[in-house]
């Protein structure tokens, strides 16, 4: 059994937080549905865990539990208005429908991902 925990951030109907401590940047866990009536709460979420845990220049967020997510929720992980070297969300196991929503929205490119391929 692992030491390591799973601390909770946020939850409420849709969507679930967590985060887990690892050696080179915090692991953010993203569970159910994100769409504007919850895009604040991820956002707010992120930074707290930044904040709280990260001592290095990212976080890692892995979206690959998510069933759902509009582009309020996309604009929080990707921070398309921010230069690209001031972001600070790195996405793993983005899933290929969500792959597609950042294609056609024209920020795949802009997308830090985190052991995944560009």
């Amino acid at each position: 059994m692992s030491d390591v925990e799973d601390r909770l951030l946020y939850q409420d109907e849709q969507l679930k937080i967590t985060v887990r401590a690892a050696l080179e940047a915090p692991a953010v866990t993203l569970i159910g549905e994100i769409d504007a009536t919850n895009s604040p709460a991820l956002a707010s979420a992120l930074v707290r865990c930044r904040e709280r845990e990260g001592e290095g220049d990212y976080i890692v967020v892995d979206t690959g539990r998510l069933t759902f997510i509009d582009l309020s929720g996309l604009r929080v992980l990707v921070m398309p208005t921010l230069p690209p070297a001031q972001r600070w969300i790195r996405l793993h196991n983005v899933t290929p429908y969500q792959r597609r929503l950042l294609r056609m929205m024209g920020w795949y490119a802009e997308a830090r991902t985190h052991g995944l391929p560009r």
